[in-house]
């Protein structure tokens, strides 16, 4: 097996259709990058309504002659301790629908301005499954940052040694998003993956 201390390179040209394209303005860029976020939330905070909360059901005071307000629970919303009124309940949806093709145009914009920028390099990284062995291809290519590893295939052994390094992800190519290209410091392609993310942002335009 070669050693992955000496990375294979390539001259595979990066396909015009998808590194190479117009980008008149960012907004649907934007509209990419808060939909990814959007579709990850969960809707994990919940409040109690009025006849949720326990306790409340002794009148704080009688009706008439205490010159007070009248009240009937001590649960009312304008209590404290008491429910909330319109908060949430756990079943919001925050989902932002975006058409499969804007999301295909948002991502080759995304991959033609990191290419503009110099952040996309093709190289292949053969591994036996070490940590070590990803580490040592990060420090010789001086990727000290946030490194997008995009393959074609994930192998067992590729997903082991990359697993423990905070600063590497590794993506198939038919899942790459707005949000992982923009938030990356350096793409890595493998070879395989060029021709993979060609097929899957062109398809329909052929």
């Amino acid at each position: 097996m070669a050693d992955a201390t000496k990375p294979a390179t390539t001259k595979t040209a990066l396909p015009a259709e998808v590194f190479n394209v117009e980008v008149t303005n960012h907004e649907l860029l934007k509209l990419a990058y808060d939909s990814y976020l959007a579709n990850s939330r969960q809707a994990s905070a919940t409040t109690l309504q009025r006849g949720e909360v326990r306790g409340g059901g002794k009148k704080p005071w009688k009706q008439k002659g205490t010159g007070r307000a009248r009240f009937g629970s001590s649960r009312n919303p304008i209590w404290r301790g008491g429910g909330i009124v319109f908060g949430p309940r756990g079943n919001e949806n925050y989902t932002k629908r975006l058409s499969t093709t804007s999301k295909r145009v948002a991502v080759k914009q995304a991959l033609t301005l990191a290419h503009q920028s110099n952040l996309v390099v093709i190289k292949d990284i053969t591994t036996t499954g070490k940590t070590a062995e990803v580490v040592k291809f990060l420090d010789d290519n001086k990727l000290t940052r946030k490194t997008l590893v995009v393959v074609d295939e994930k192998t067992p052994e590729l997903i082991r040694a990359t697993n423990n390094i905070q600063n590497v992800l590794l993506i198939r190519a038919n899942y790459l998003s707005v949000y992982h290209i923009l938030n990356a410091d350096h793409i890595v392609l493998s070879t395989k993956s060029v021709p993979a993310i060609k097929a899957w942002l062109v398809k329909e335009e052929a």
